[in-house]
């Protein structure tokens, strides 16, 4: 057993007795707890999720979703109940002082197979996540249920619970995932681990009403130094305003209805006539823990990390967390991947997480700023930007947002190929009774070694290791490539062939100058390569990160 796994000190050397024995705990129920479940279940293992809160909190939360956020809804199999309830490539405004617009950001990529600015009002999407879990016999969902105590050993974890009714109980998992929020029992009360960063001065007060009253169909981010405010058009008529507090303007005085209408009776001409529905007040954090990764327990998404709402990443970025920690906790429990893998989920999420929190320090510091001197020269420079083209598209299509990378993980050769760490691309293709569907519902759940044209020759041991990885094998062709109408190109056994109708693969293996790549289940590269250097390098992949085989399975196959 690695260091990664040893027992935490103090811990039990034998584990009480468990009342719930599970592979995977996973503690809150919020959307980043809901999605690792559906991953999870999406993957066959047994998983306990346990929410302290009875219900669905009904607050004004997170509101949107990129591009890479529903690709990992996509993968749990949620995306399209998500959808009903969504606003889809809604457009986000940046306006002066003076109200001008100086940018209206409105990505045109797709290459992740969805558009980059997606809204939603969460507790409607909570309520779509939690009734994904219902597909599976394998998952439980108990709510009003509180963590009180956590140990761990060389084998698993055992953590004491609280019923709604005071019932105490145990559970005993091979890993322990902590998704449950900023005020992380997991992280703070359990593993007590360091949370550094900062608390930001100014609050800001959150206030949604129905019955939308504006004619203003995107995201408007308003950079007035006499109070800078957002102002959100989100689904079923619901507008959001989003105001800064200045010092000495109490929290509870400004959630009173008197100071409600008056904060809202520069935006519309009767603010009494609106119905607000809700309206909170928030501190916004810039937090991100000294690890991810304790032992066999992981934390996600707000128990990770806490980012500024300026450019809308924190929910995504705890997406970002369960579609790479999901997977690996499957194939750890499941025995298709070396227990050690689960410290690369530290690895690979913790630097991206940082970023994330660093650029919405930097845009809150910009567009957030009361000096009405700085503010001017903020907007003459914005205003400029519009009249260089590169900056402009460079600004315009979000291309400032850093895109992870993973050098150090579960990927090979990074250092000599560029491509491995990336996320794949997600094209639309077609298969052989399926036309027009995206990559990822073609390719399937899992690892999938993907060659363009031709599958590579692969030797005996290269073809074990793949299937005790649970890897597919695909071969991606042009489309319309078979003989003539209605045949295609000859596979070999066992392996799937998709037609690449927006040609969109054939362009992406030309640039790249590779033959084949390994996809991992979140569909960041693995590994890629030539047709001739394909055995060695995936044997090589194998060799590092996958199990041997028991003994006695060898010795069958031999």
């Amino acid at each position: 057993m690695t260091a990664a796994l040893q027992a935490l000190p103090g811990s039990a050397s034998v584990p009480a007795p468990a009342t719930d024995t599970v592979d995977v705990l996973v503690i809150g129920a919020g959307p980043v707890g809901a999605t690792l479940a559906n991953l999870l279940g999406t993957y066959g293992v047994r998983t306990l999720v346990l929410e302290r809160n009875t219900e669905i909190l009904d607050y004004p939360r997170a509101v949107g979703l990129d591009d890479e956020a529903m690709r990992t809804l996509q993968g749990a199999g949620v995306a399209d109940s998500m959808l009903k309830d969504m606003m889809q490539n809604v457009p986000m405004r940046m306006y002066t002082a003076s109200n001008q617009c100086f940018a209206e950001f409105l990505p045109a990529t797709r290459e992740f197979g969805w558009f980059r600015r997606n809204l939603f009002s969460q507790p409607l999407g909570e309520r779509a996540l939690r009734t994904g879990l219902q597909r599976f016999p394998h998952v439980e969902l108990r709510s009003g249920v509180e963590l009180t105590g956590l140990e761990q050993d060389a084998e698993g974890v055992t953590a004491r619970v609280r019923d709604a009714d005071g019932t105490e109980r145990v559970v005993r998992a091979s890993l322990l995932l902590g998704a449950d929020g900023g005020r992380s029992t997991v992280r703070e009360k359990l593993l007590q681990l360091p949370f550094p960063g900062a608390t930001h001065a100014r609050k800001w007060v959150v206030i949604e009403c129905d019955n939308d009253p504006l004619d203003a169909p995107y995201t408007a981010l308003h950079c007035d130094p006499v109070r800078p405010y957002v102002c959100l058009h989100l689904p079923y008529g619901i507008r959001r305003w989003e105001f800064m507090l200045f010092p000495g303007e109490d929290d509870v005085q400004m959630l009173h209805p008197d100071k409600v209408r008056e904060l809202l009776s520069r935006q519309v001409p009767d603010p009494g006539a609106l119905n607000v529905i809700r309206a909170r007040v928030y501190t916004h954090h810039s937090r991100i823990a000294s690890s991810f990764v304790v032992g066999r327990v992981c934390i996600a998404g707000d128990a990770a990390h806490l980012t500024p709402p300026w450019i809308g990443q924190g929910l995504n970025a705890g997406l970002r967390d369960a579609c790479n920690l999901a997977w690996k906790a499957a194939w750890i429990v499941q025995g298709r991947l070396k227990p050690e893998a689960l410290a690369t989920y530290h690895d690979e999420r913790h630097r991206h997480a940082k970023a994330m929190i660093e650029l919405a320090d930097l845009f809150g510091a910009v567009l957030s700023q009361t000096q009405p001197a700085l503010a001017w020269l903020r907007d003459r420079t914005f205003m400029a930007i519009r009249n260089i083209p590169r900056l402009r598209d460079y600004v315009l299509q979000m291309k400032f947002k850093p895109m992870p990378r993973y050098t150090d993980g579960v990927v090979l050769d990074a250092e000599r190929n560029d491509g491995v760490g990336r996320m794949f691309i997600q094209p639309t293709v077609d298969t052989a009774d399926r036309s027009g569907i995206r990559l990822d519902d073609a390719l399937g759940h899992g690892f999938t070694l993907l060659a363009w044209r031709h599958m590579p020759g692969l030797s005996a041991a290269a073809l074990d290791g793949l299937d005790r990885l649970g890897c597919h094998r695909t071969v991606a062709a042009m489309a319309r490539s078979g003989p003539s109408s209605g045949r295609r190109i000859d596979v070999p056994a066992g392996v799937a062939l998709i037609e690449d109708t927006e040609n969109a693969l054939n362009l992406w293996f030309r640039a790249a100058g590779v033959d084949w790549v390994l996809i991992r289940p979140d569909r960041y590269i693995a590994a890629m390569g030539k047709r001739a250097d394909a055995d060695a390098t995936l044997r090589r992949f194998v060799d590092r990160f996958v199990p041997a085989a028991p003994a006695c399975a060898a010795k069958e196959a031999a």
